[in-house]
């Protein structure tokens, strides 16, 4: 996104109620379910206020919901449509992508019940459509959807999306390289600060071994570290708006407008960037894009810095925690006005 259209999305407030993406989940949702039987419509069904909605992981493991490989073709189907109510053609490829590594990862590593495309898994949280929340999740190893919407209001974080290998380098899929562009655009705004003079934009010559949001439930925000936007030139702007719209990006044209409205309106001036790690290829590397009210970052350590990881979190707005807050206080205050 260039930063002129981001003035004019800011210029144009957006009715969130009429988000088109989000009468598409509802949709989806209930063809989804309706496609199921009993059986599997209970793997697939939890309580919104459960614990399972906020059981936010991207490693290999046991999961609980409906995976892909117990689903008919019918289901499939669906399942897929869901995803695409809410990623962008860009998101929904990454999404595909990854999920094509775990054959990568079963050929390489000669371990096909651990490493299986089908482990990924659909749950649906409530009622779809309940103005007073509902939510499902598609996740699986490297790939960690959470959708949240409460009347007109949304969330799409915590999102993971991680590459392993970053780069295939032998078979059938060589030269894939599912998150090229997180990756690039990171060192393109650094390469841009560095070329400035900002050398203070790298915080640590040694990269974390993890994106430090990691699997938590509650995402804190990480020391402020690096350059800050109110200091950057408007062409180091750019590189950086082009690397937040990179995430944002992954979803659907409406979602991404207004979560990068709400980004911005937390105030633009207050992001800060800053790496970690190496700067020539191969090296490790990290870095971390920091506003008021969320962090974007990524990591490359692992499988000698060709293991790449890129997490969105925000500090309030995970799982929807702010829209419900806003919400249960409303329902107070219409109660208390009657």
């Amino acid at each position: 996104m260039k930063i002129p259209l981001l003035a004019l999305v800011l210029s144009l407030p957006l009715a969130a109620q009429d988000l088109p993406s989000l009468a598409a989940m509802k949709s989806a949702a209930d063809t989804f379910l309706g496609t199921l039987d009993e059986t599997k419509r209970g793997k697939a069904s939890f309580p919104f206020a459960g614990d399972a909605r906020e059981n936010f992981r991207f490693t290999p493991q046991t999961r609980s919901g409906l995976p892909l490989k117990e689903m008919d073709a019918a289901q499939n189907a669906a399942a897929i449509k869901l995803l695409e109510t809410a990623l962008s053609d860009q998101g929904k490829l990454k999404a595909m992508q990854i999920m094509t590594l775990e054959g990568v990862l079963r050929e390489l590593e000669k371990k096909p019940e651990f490493r299986d495309p089908g482990k990924y898994y659909v749950s649906i949280f409530g009622k779809p459509g309940d103005a007073t929340g509902w939510g499902w999740k598609f996740e699986g190893h490297h790939l960690a959807l959470n959708y949240t919407v409460v009347g007109g209001k949304f969330s799409v974080t915590p999102s993971f999306f991680g590459a392993n290998p970053g780069v295939v380098r032998e078979g059938e899929h060589k030269g894939l390289r599912v998150l090229k562009a997180e990756d690039e655009l990171g060192h393109a705004l650094l390469g841009v600060l560095l070329e400035g003079g900002r050398k203070d934009v790298i915080f640590s010559d040694k990269a974390p071994a993890e994106v430090l949001t990691a699997e938590s439930r509650k995402a804190v925000a990480p020391e402020a570290v690096g350059v800050l936007a109110s200091e950057m030139s408007a062409a180091q702007k750019k590189a950086l708006f082009d690397l937040i719209s990179e995430y944002t990006g992954r979803h659907r044209k409406d979602l991404a407008e207004a979560d990068m409205q709400k980004i911005a309106k937390a105030g633009i001036d207050k992001i800060r960037f800053g790496w970690a790690g190496g700067t020539k290829p191969g090296e490790p590397w990290y870095y971390r894009v920091q506003g008021p009210t969320f962090v974007m970052e990524a990591a490359n350590t692992q499988n000698d810095a060709n293991h790449v990881h890129a997490a969105w979190r925000d500090f309030e707005g995970d799982f929807g925690h702010d829209i419900l807050a806003d919400h249960y206080r409303q329902h107070q205050k219409d109660q208390g006005d009657h």
